[in-house]
């Protein structure tokens, strides 16, 4: 691992898209907020606690009937909380007009951020050293995300796309000292911040990220994974043929399915589906998304009715394992070691 490497990165703000071309969107803030349009002139402002209808009106974005602009930027006063949609978040509001619909952005420091990404991404009453894995993960993520996307409205989502992030209701006591004993620690390669991947459980054995994803990365290599007592290590489930009926129409009553392409893990990268008509080729992650599965680690059968789908682990398997990082602190391995092991030859590093 080495030395903790020091960098020179200035504190950071994180532009969190919450809602994407929506109709409309309650808004609102804890405290008195001020309402500026987007060249920061203040336009009103809004009363404590009262849930707001932010709406299309032409080529305006309204708060109420009472506020109008091309963009609305909501900033609380007293370090006041914002409401966006249906819960509590840090930082301010900026409503923008996207496309035909209404794009709802949380501007948050990126710490703040942490506290329920944290939270929402692992199990808060975990072990803090597995906590202050995914702490470090999950800036490392976000400034990937923010340094290498071409979105210039949002640097990243809610979602499991980037990270889940649900503002106050996934911070907890224990996500807060995850982030703040780790404040600005960053995993680096060549003084870069590194893409840091992470998965729930890779069924005991991580990828190489080019048989998952596309180019090669130094730092995203297989490792032996210490998941095994992940509720997903293991699981089967029973799905209707019907679900891929679309998938692989022509082929007729489908009776086999064949593996063509695999990781040198397992997973599917192309699966044959062989009917009494004919046979159709499918990639393993359209039959994930098609079955609803918890990942391309499977093996499938039928009887005819139905497809019984015998799969391992939860997630694209690339980078940390959060069932790993579990395992490894329950045993007494601290965040250092846990990061070293699923991110080779990265470093540990600190924004300055």
């Amino acid at each position: 691992m080495g030395l903790l490497i020091v960098l020179p990165v200035q504190a950071v703000e994180l532009k969190v898209a919450i809602e994407k071309e929506v109709d409309s969107i309650k808004v609102g803030s804890s405290t008195a907020a001020i309402v500026k349009d987007g060249a920061g002139r203040q336009l009103g402002e809004l009363n404590p606690m009262s849930s707001l209808a932010a709406k299309l009106d032409g080529n305006s974005i309204t708060i109420s009937n009472r506020v109008a602009a091309g963009e609305l930027v909501i900033e609380p006063e007293n370090n006041g909380y914002v409401w966006i949609g249906d819960r509590w978040y840090r930082g301010t509001t900026r409503l923008i007009r996207q496309n035909n619909g209404i794009t709802a952005i949380n501007k948050v420091d990126l710490e703040q951020y942490l506290y329920s990404v944290v939270g929402a991404e692992a199990v808060s009453s975990w072990p803090i050293e597995a906590l202050k894995a995914q702490a470090v993960a999950a800036r490392s993520y976000a400034l990937y995300k923010r340094k290498t996307g071409s979105n210039g409205i949002y640097d990243v989502d809610t979602t499991i796309g980037t990270q889940v992030y649900k503002g106050l209701d996934t911070e907890y006591t224990t996500t807060h000292q995850a982030v703040d004993s780790t404040l600005g620690q960053i995993m680096t390669y060549n003084n870069q911040v590194i893409l840091a991947a992470f998965h729930s459980s890779s069924g005991g054995y991580t990828e190489n990220v080019e048989d998952v994803w596309t180019s090669p990365l130094p730092y995203l290599r297989a490792v032996v994974d210490y998941d095994q007592q992940a509720p997903v290590f293991q699981w089967q489930q029973i799905v209707p043929l019907s679900k891929i009926q679309s998938l692989v129409a022509g082929v007729g009553k489908i009776k086999a399915f064949q593996p063509t392409a695999m990781t040198p893990r397992g997973r599917v990268v192309t699966m044959n589906i062989t009917g009494d008509r004919g046979s159709a080729t499918v990639s393993g992650n359209d039959l994930r998304k098609a079955l609803d599965l918890r990942s391309t680690l499977f093996r499938v059968s039928t009887d005819g009715d139905n497809l019984l789908v015998k799969g391992r682990g939860f997630g694209h398997g690339l980078g940390l394992s959060q069932w790993g990082a579990y395992y490894l602190a329950k045993q007494g391995i601290n965040y250092h070691q846990i990061l070293a092991h699923y991110y080779q030859t990265a470093n540990l590093s600190r924004m300055k």
